[in-house]
């Protein structure tokens, strides 16, 4: 994966002379895209070679992660399964786009209760799972593990070194700790967090030492699966512009923000920006139906 390069997009310039570009990850890997191709890539690896035939891992209904391991397993000739959280979308996943698309590409889903979820990173629990599927290898919600972070190094590069600031969406933190690792000296980084809260500092920190980042959670837009007509007119008015789609949980929300931040001037004079787009376009699909039981305007994309 190292000599993988994704492309670079110009996008904006400040008043100030700040210019933004956006670093296109969302075109890596194919039906495992972006960030979750850098974070799986090396836990694949580890897996194949302890000899597992399963992966096994923990998400949501419109978990981007659940989706990304379905489709890496397929790839390699895994099994999946996927623990996934409310036992109320038993009867129902097949309405789901990201659910069905797992169970097509051969995911085996079980559906737990809140309670029983809130146990997923215990060791007693963990250590239960393995025994009841010895054959498994687990891999964390979200999927950040020393392994993923590994992966996640390798988005900065020769390609990223001129860059003053580098701008990246958070989920788990995982992304963004791994990015700080790589970082050059000189670069400041800034996570824009889909959930707002004190919490999400330690969820970053947890894996990283490293003291060049910070989170702007201006821009959660109140949390993961929430959406306003404000967010949609501007993805809408993205793609138009730029012909790139954004998903509207990480990176649209992300570029949103720096959108803002930008027309106030709130970077250095000319001062070189690089935003992340690390895909999670498969989770559209499951919006447009929020969206729609909203009354909201349609997601043009």
């Amino acid at each position: 994966m190292n000599d993988i390069k994704a492309q670079i997009t110009p996008l904006i310039s400040a008043p100030n002379g700040a210019q933004l570009d956006l670093l296109r990850e969302d075109l890596l890997g194919g039906a495992v895209q972006g960030n979750k191709y850098r974070k799986l890539h090396y836990n694949l690896q580890h897996a194949q070679e302890l000899g597992a035939q399963t992966l096994l891992s923990f998400g949501g209904a419109y978990s981007n992660h659940i989706a990304a391991l379905a489709a890496a397993a397929a790839s390699i000739g895994m099994r999946s399964i996927g623990i996934i959280r409310g036992e109320e979308l038993q009867d129902k996943w097949e309405e789901n786009p990201t659910l069905g698309k797992a169970v097509a590409l051969g995911m085996e889903l079980i559906f737990v209760s809140r309670a029983e979820y809130r146990l997923r990173n215990q060791e007693s629990y963990l250590i239960e799972l393995q025994e009841k599927y010895p054959e498994a290898y687990i891999i964390p919600e979200g999927g950040t593990n020393d392994l993923a972070l590994q992966g996640c190094r390798e988005i900065l590069g020769a390609h990223t070194q001129d860059y003053d600031c580098i701008c990246v969406p958070v989920g788990t933190g995982g992304t963004l700790a791994g990015i700080s690792q790589a970082a050059m000296a000189h670069q400041k980084l800034i996570g824009f967090p889909a959930l707002k809260g004190d919490f999400m500092v330690d969820g970053v920190a947890q894996w990283t030492t490293t003291s060049n980042w910070e989170l702007n959670t201006d821009y959660a837009f109140g949390g993961y699966g929430k959406i306003t007509a404000p967010l949609i007119a501007f993805i809408n008015q993205f793609k138009q512009a730029h012909g790139i789609a954004l998903d509207p949980v990480y990176t649209g929300k992300m570029l949103f923000g720096l959108f803002e931040l930008l027309k106030a001037d709130r970077f250095p004079e000319k001062s070189r920006i690089l935003a992340v787009h690390t895909g999670g376009l498969q989770g559209i699909a499951g919006m447009r139906q929020k969206i729609a039981q909203k009354g909201l305007p349609p997601l043009e994309i």
